[in-house]
């Protein structure tokens, strides 16, 4: 195995041959060797597309690049389960007890993708590059988009749409940290980040542009593109004019949080009574 430092050199330098790079010709050998170990970093869990430093999150775009240059140099194969056939690029991710996940049919996983111990994954899809922490659940038909980062103890509850991004290379994925609650179909897209224990209600939708209205002082408070740590969103809208006249967009909005004092799993059932905030 090479150091990851020569990894990231050789990476960086079939992605500027790239482009160049005549389609009926293969990489060099040692740059596809290069390629097919960063993935399998990616799929184990070695490295991630983004991870967390003191200053906040930081997106290795060389990481990106490598995903996409896999994409580049790999051929359509069939495959097929039983009845059922494929026809794509990426294999689906192997599985094994001592992994130590559930993965509940038809469930499926691309290779390059990690999944942590403890994890439970109903049947959802979760795209190459993703990475979903040790004890979190992806329940029934959510998505987890290519490069998205979910902490630990994370519940993706049903229908969730979590985006992904490849391109650009250094632009930020999908951030859902430790201990959230996403509820079900909520739309999660733009490279948003929802910090350490938040919970969203039901059918919110989060775009970079989408207004996050903090509702808890005596005045709204907007920000967008980051949840604040521990609180509680719900959908809303707000009025906004149009040549044609005035409108209701979407929103979200801030109307609680949770209390860092009492244990996660009795705050999270204390929250959604408390709240009424529909799951």
């Amino acid at each position: 195995m090479r150091p990851i430092e020569t990894l990231k050199e050789m990476i960086t330098e079939a992605w500027k041959m790239a482009p160049t790079w005549p389609a009926n010709r293969p990489f060099p050998p040692d740059l596809l060797s290069a390629i097919e170990e960063t993935i399998g970093y990616l799929d184990r869990g070695k490295l991630r597309i983004c991870s967390p430093t003191d200053n906040g999150w930081e997106t290795h775009a060389w990481l990106k690049e490598a995903v996409l240059l896999y994409f580049k140099t790999q051929l359509v194969e069939e495959t097929e389960a039983g009845p059922f056939q494929w026809v794509d690029k990426i294999p689906v991710k192997k599985w094994a007890t001592e992994m130590g996940v559930r993965v509940v049919p038809p469930a499926t996983v691309r290779y390059g993708a990690f999944v942590g111990t403890g994890a439970v994954l109903m049947p959802c899809y979760i795209n190459i590059g993703a990475y979903v922490g040790e004890g979190s659940m992806i329940d029934t038909w959510a998505t987890v988009g290519s490069c998205a980062q979910v902490g630990r103890n994370v519940h993706v509850s049903g229908g969730v749409g979590i985006g992904g991004v490849l391109e650009p290379a250094q632009a930020q994925p999908v951030i859902i940290e430790d201990d959230c609650f996403i509820g079900s179909r909520c739309i999660i897209v733009e490279g948003v980040h929802v910090q350490k224990g938040a919970v969203l209600g039901a059918g919110v939708v989060l775009t970079k542009s989408t207004p996050i209205i903090d509702m808890r002082g005596s005045q709204p408070v907007t920000q967008k593109g980051v949840v604040p740590p521990n609180t509680v969103v719900i959908p809303g809208s707000i009025p906004k004019k149009f040549p044609a006249g005035e409108a209701s967009v979407p929103c979200a909005l801030i109307i609680g949080e949770r209390k860092e004092s009492t244990d996660k799993k009795t705050s999270l059932n204390q929250v959604l009574r408390e709240f009424e905030v529909p799951v």
